[in-house]
């Protein structure tokens, strides 16, 4: 994952303020570590706030698409969570218990296994960490090599895991300039295609890349020499947050499941970011019907304060006491908040909620994005979208970056065509749109040598798929900024910092929705007009700004 260098946002002090908000920022450069993030490029000195809206030193106020990322599934300060925190404030109960029971620890479990999906539900055990998801993903991590004996570890290109050592393996990228955590090699851990429907690894995208992928790692495991043999976990996220907003193809999650579950392999679903209703559904692996052997919670599940906890088969429940443990493992006004936070968002149907008004704007979206080839994409699910920039112009001859005429749907040599017969996928009118038959027209893709193409088209070999256009990391930073000086605060993402994000709560009303969208579409025309794309150079003079990788802060 590449390190974008972004030039700075200047510090002015607004009118009025008497420049405290200037001071404030200054000092905190002087003394802050160099590996701070989002106060780089978001100069603001946040003082109140209230569900979506942030007020900062200066007075000025801005919607926050931000969400803590994705910590606040309920918006700053909702009521429900301020009286949970008050309650057991009021109560004089210890506020930190290690891993004794305690009845607010109790109710938040009652109501966390509620929420889980009803074969996990019946049959969980769950560990409660230090308060962060970086150190739940490396409780999920041991307790599958416990429970195995084994040591190897499935991951995925694009994944973020996470900040401490073991998390940063699994994750897709490195935080910085390219390079691991001091003293951690990636040994152990073998990567697998992730599907990207627009920058597809094997050249095709749509549920085509999607079967390729699934092959991919199929086959790796059966092949005693593939270098997979029998590892101790396969670790996923079903939508990948920092990697871009990539939601895994629900039949790609499905094959996911039959084949661990096949070779014996725990399935670790890392729902960090994505669960509490983010994507539409309680937690994002609902949308496929998986029940995974493993799930790692963090962010929304402590309401806003910190808290994350691994919830996994009762089978799998066979390590030594002791063996995963932590200080602030019982942080009591966390499970309170939480316990609120989890069950407003399931009495009030919020993710039904987040569902319907993400599929809003994911359609505004998209219609803006026709007739500018700047936005190379617009996905997501539920409110977790993300909006990809590209530079069209860059780097393309005359024919460059399209499939060769008869070529097969997978672009590189090196990458195993599927097995022959009908694909068991179904190619959406969206996707479709995405591909680019040759002369001859035809199918969206090549049909496999035993079977026809998707829905009985006729087979084509001449089917191509045009590439798609380099990252526009420098657009992105502009228009992150012309949303900031709009009052909106959007968060970059992305393998090369290129994708806008957008995590807004799922407490978002109609009329915040659409100054939302309003804001976002005239930075973005304002920064295309602006800035233009010629260029995917940087300037020389850029201060550093963080890999996607480093903003999740888990």
């Amino acid at each position: 994952m590449a390190v974008t260098q972004l030039p700075p946002m200047a510090l002015a002090a607004a009118p009025g303020d008497g420049g405290a908000t200037q001071g404030i920022l200054r000092r905190q450069a002087l003394r802050e570590s160099a590996a701070r993030t989002y106060a780089r490029v978001l100069p603001i000195v946040p003082v109140r706030a209230r569900g979506m809206t942030v007020e900062g030193a200066d007075g000025r106020r801005y919607l926050d698409c931000l969400s803590g990322a994705g910590a606040l599934a309920l918006g700053h300060n909702h009521p429900v969570v301020l009286d949970a925190i008050r309650a057991v404030l009021d109560s004089e109960a210890p506020l930190q218990v290690l891993d004794l029971a305690t009845p607010v620890k109790d109710a938040f479990t009652d109501e966390l296994f509620a929420t889980l999906p009803p074969g996990l539900a019946s049959r969980a055990r769950v560990q409660f960490c230090g308060p962060a998801g970086t150190d739940a993903v490396e409780a999920a991590l041991k307790l599958v090599r416990t429970a195995t004996g084994r040591d190897g570890l499935l991951a995925f290109s694009g994944a973020y895991h996470g900040m401490t050592a073991g998390a940063l393996v699994a994750s897709g990228g490195a935080p910085a300039d390219g390079v691991m955590a001091a003293g951690v090699a990636a040994a152990g851990v073998t990567r697998l295609p992730f599907p990207y429907d627009y920058r597809c690894p094997f050249g095709v995208g749509g549920e085509r890349g999607a079967e390729l992928a699934a092959h991919w790692a199929e086959k790796l495991l059966d092949d005693p020499k593939g270098g997979a043999l029998h590892p101790a976990g396969m670790i996923l996220e079903p939508v990948q947050g920092e990697g871009g907003v990539i939601p895994a193809p629900d039949g790609w999650l499905r094959r996911m499941r039959e084949i661990t579950a096949a070779h014996s392999i725990p399935l670790i679903a890392d729902e960090v970011q994505t669960g509490v209703g983010r994507t539409g559904a309680f937690w994002a692996v609902g949308h496929s019907g998986v029940e995974p052997d493993v799930m790692v919670l963090s962010k929304a599940i402590g309401g806003g304060l910190p808290l994350a906890v691994v919830v996994y088969r009762e089978d799998l429940d066979v390590w030594p006491p002791g063996a995963h443990a932590g200080t602030f493992r019982g942080n009591q006004l966390a499970m309170a908040a939480g316990a609120a936070t989890l069950a407003h968002v399931r009495q009030n149907n919020l993710a039904e909620r987040a569902a319907t008004v993400g599929g809003r704007m994911l359609e505004r979206l998209r219609g803006f994005a026709a007739g500018r080839p700047q936005i190379g994409d617009v996905r997501g699910r539920g409110l977790m979208i993300g909006v990809e920039l590209v530079a069209p112009e860059a780097g393309f001859a005359a024919g460059a970056g399209v499939a060769p005429t008869g070529a097969g749907p997978v672009a590189n040599p090196d990458h195993e065509a599927s097995p022959g017969g009908t694909t068991p996928y179904e190619i959406s009118p969206y996707e479709a749109s995405r591909y680019e038959a040759s002369p001859g027209g035809g199918a969206p893709y090549e049909a496999s040598p035993g079977g026809a193409a998707p829905g009985g088209t006729a087979p084509c070999a001449d089917a191509v798929r045009t590439a798609a256009p380099p990252a526009a990391p420098v657009l992105a930073a502009a228009v992150q900024q012309e949303c900031l000086r709009r009052g909106l605060i959007v968060e970059l993402g992305g393998r090369h910092g290129a994708v806008i994000r957008l995590l807004p709560p799922l407490t978002i009303t109609d009329e915040q929705t659409e100054a939302v969208l309003d804001r976002l579409t005239d930075a973005l025309d304002a920064s295309i007009r602006t800035a233009g794309t010629h260029s995917r150079e940087l300037p020389p003079t850029a201060a550093p700004f963080a890999s996607p990788s480093t903003g999740d802060h888990r």
